[in-house]
């Protein structure tokens, strides 16, 4: 799949880079992982591009990897070992002094495990060689709370150091739909929305089923369950990290949320157990996973709390693959893919609804949100308001348009409006969106 969208993000490195030359700069680049750090330091870097990856090995041994690529890379002959990535981190500073360079630092959170100690030897050479050194120094690093904490806990020795921090997002709805068109002109709305509810419109996952041509709705759905598959073990392997020991009740949390259930008292229930709150915190915000969504404009102290697990793919991944863990492990990969088939009308249902709130978000100039009362007998699926104009269009959802009652709309709508005051002064519109409106 070729190079989509970034633009932004292209644009903010263009102008790092230019500092470099001047200046050593360093852009710290955040994001879950198959977001597609990597691809987007590789495309915004000098002529001459060092490459180092951090992993899980003896330091000397990575070390000897990375006087490979300078060597190979800059063309300067390095006599003798340099065990210490302190040592070659200096090397590489002063090799900058003499021509511009970009270097890539891959999966940088691996240090901790390597050897802790190089992000205050870095602290220290960055400081004493940054003002004569020209290097565009790009880090990035797939697991987000150890990242969070190296570059912004003030007790840590590299905070403040970073000129810039791009956090990456999944593509937008619009990107999406230009990434399909191009692998399938005549995509259908039920295909959109299932690379959108199995992607999130994370890059890796859309090229996994684009590249191998699982263009249409069916095809996406059984390419999940088909034999190999790396989206069967996936959930695990990009959280199994961030939880350490703890995984068993966050994935079991998870699960309940990615299965539709909403509150905190829902999800002890289903567990059994009532002391989830400290998990629930820091899911939403240590781990950034889940958020803590109330009905729109209500007071920030409002018990009328749900929890969402914002990532798609990752619902999708909880919702059948480890709920049913049992049907993984024993390679009944058929039957899975028979719950999937089964089930995938509910889920889509509300990834429509997550469609439509991402597309006017994704505007930047609405409030966007829904609404339920305190019983959840009346709810509404969408509301998007323009506080400048004092407006605002009140939708309700159904895949299939032609389901729409106007009637049941206007009481809902009248309901809502006669509880939340910031919508008494706006003026409303109402309507609905279906599939065909994607």
């Amino acid at each position: 799949m070729k190079f989509y969208n970034r633009e932004k993000e292209k644009e903010r490195l263009r102008k790092v880079l230019e500092m470099s030359h001047k200046e050593a700069q360093m852009t710290v680049l955040m994001g879950r992982r198959r977001i597609g750090k990597t691809e987007l330091a590789l495309q915004c870097g000098d002529e001459t591009v060092l490459y180092f990856f951090i992993g899980k090995k003896a330091e000397p041994l990575l070390c000897r990897d990375f006087i490979d690529e300078i060597s190979n890379k800059l063309g300067f002959p390095i006599i003798g070992q340099l065990p210490s990535f302190s040592e070659v981190f200096r090397l590489v500073l002063h090799f900058a002094e003499k021509q511009p360079f970009t270097l890539i630092i891959d999966e940088f959170q691996n240090f901790l495990k390597v050897n802790p100690t190089v992000f205050s030897d870095m602290q220290r050479d960055w400081d004493l060689h940054k003002h004569t050194s020209h290097l565009n120094l790009i880090i990035s690093g797939s697991v987000f709370t150890l990242m969070k904490r190296i570059f912004e806990d003030y007790e840590e020795p590299l905070f403040g150091r970073a000129n810039e921090r791009i956090m990456l997002s999944p593509f937008s709805t619009e990107v999406l739909k230009e990434i399909l068109s191009d692998f399938n002109p005549n995509y259908s709305h039920e295909d959109l929305l299932a690379l959108f509810s199995i992607t999130g419109g994370v890059p890796w996952y859309v090229s996994l089923l684009l590249d191998k041509g699982y263009v249409a709705k069916d095809q996406m759905l059984v390419a999940l369950t088909e034999e190999n598959s790396p989206f069967i073990n996936e959930g695990r392997n990009i959280l199994i990290e961030e939880f350490g020991s703890d995984y068993i009740t966050y994935f079991s949390i998870l699960t309940c949320i990615a299965s539709g259930l909403k509150t905190r008292a829902e999800i002890e229930a289903e567990l059994g157990i009532d002391n989830i709150g400290s998990y629930l915190v820091r899911l939403e915000n240590y781990y950034r996973l889940i958020t803590k969504s109330l009905p729109i404009f209500s007071k920030p102290n409002s018990k009328k709390v749900r929890y969402q697990l914002d990532d798609c793919f990752l619902v999708f991944w909880f919702r059948f693959f480890y709920k049913y863990q049992s049907l993984v492990e024993n390679k009944a990969l058929a039957t899975l893919n028979e719950i999937i088939q089964r089930d995938y009308s509910t889920v889509s249902g509300f990834m429509m609804e997550r469609y439509f709130a991402r597309k006017f978000s994704e505007k930047g100039k609405y409030i966007v949100g829904k609404w339920w009362d305190r019983k959840g007998e009346n709810e509404i699926d969408l509301i998007v308001a323009d506080p400048i104009k004092k407006e605002a269009w009140v939708y309700e959802l159904k895949k299939n348009g032609e389901r729409y009652n106007e009637k049941a709309h206007k009481a809902k709508v009248k309901t809502m409006v006669g509880q939340v005051s910031e919508l008494a002064k706006m003026k409303i519109y109402l309507g609905s969106l279906s599939i065909d409106d994607m």
